[in-house]
């Protein structure tokens, strides 16, 4: 069933066919995932990789993500380590990113990598991301469906708005659970955190002796860009109150309603601020307020990734 919006469609056999098409002559298509909604295209093609970049004005040094079903098919483009297997094991599929060497033989595109020795892979457990993977001979190189240094999309609409009618087709699945994107994971050399996600430092100590890269110039996956996740106003953090005219994003339920005020979670749930945070941004910017003002965010489980994406919104 199709609604008003012509390029958003709901899932079922005729979108997948008309998706899996679409794929396959080297066009781009909007996908929901666990993390966010993605733009997706095939990442052993210069036309499609190209196409993302263009619609994305993506810096060509910011690389993408490569998404497969399992790591069975993406045995032929990454070399595995010891590493992978323990944390493939534990999180996949699911809302983690590994940069792995990359196979000489391999088809990803350089653009794909920004020309690195190294690609970064993700295994997505949205059933409707998976059920076209499964139909596809190639991964998917999806980056987040948003203008670059923008906020990432958690819905259909949201993907509509960014590009409006200069995608055919976007698959509409509602929001995505997760709401902030992936932890990405070096496991080259010692392993180590290059973007914090759901999946905390913690979580993943439990498996693998791995440490956090909280500063590089080195742009080595995505997510690592010093401006990100801006929502185009500017964001001040750390306040306790907001100016006239601006918004005050708080957390917890010792801040009042009133008609400035946007709660992540009133219940102190940091997986629900999370799954909150681009959904309250857009609203305020759409709002018409000049400023964003963020009361302090607790530094702990997704409170990290949560800090993490507001220092790079108020850069």
């Amino acid at each position: 069933m199709k609604n008003i919006y012509s390029n958003i469609f709901s899932f079922n056999k005729k979108t997948l066919g008309k998706s899996i098409a679409n794929l396959k002559k080297g066009n781009v298509i909007g996908l929901p995932t666990e993390t966010v909604y993605g733009l997706g295209g095939n990442a052993y093609s210069k036309m499609a990789v190209q196409k993302i970049y263009n619609l994305k004005k993506r810096p060509k040094n910011n690389p993408l993500i490569v998404h497969y079903l399992n790591y069975k098919d993406a045995d032929k483009d990454v070399i595995f380590n010891r590493d992978f297997y323990k944390l493939y094991k534990k999180f996949c599929p699911g809302p983690i990113t590994f940069v792995l060497k990359k196979k000489d033989k391999s088809k990803i595109q350089s653009s794909v990598t920004a020309k690195l020795n190294t690609v970064a892979i993700r295994f997505p457990s949205h059933r409707t991301t998976r059920s076209v993977l499964k139909k596809l001979n190639f991964p998917l190189a999806m980056p987040s469906a948003n203008l670059s240094s923008g906020i990432s999309p958690v819905n259909a609409l949201d993907v509509s708005d960014e590009f409006k009618k200069k995608i055919k087709i976007i698959i509409n699945s509602g929001n995505s659970k997760i709401g902030i994107e992936s932890t990405v994971v070096s496991l080259v050399g010692k392993p180590k955190i290059l973007r914090p996600g759901i999946i905390a430092a913690k979580t993943i100590k439990k498996f693998l002796k791995i440490t956090i890269i909280k500063k590089s110039s080195k742009i080595s996956s995505p997510g690592m860009l010093k401006k990100h996740y801006s929502p185009g106003i500017p964001v001040l953090l750390n306040q306790k109150k907001a100016d006239k005219n601006c918004a005050l994003i708080t957390f917890g339920k010792k801040y009042k309603n009133k008609t400035n005020c946007f709660n992540l979670s009133k219940k102190s749930d940091l997986k629900e601020a999370a799954s909150n945070l681009y959904k309250t941004f857009r609203k305020i910017k759409k709002q018409g307020f000049k400023k964003i003002y963020v009361v302090k965010i607790p530094h702990s489980g997704a409170g990290i990734a949560i800090n993490d994406r507001l220092k790079r919104a108020a850069n």
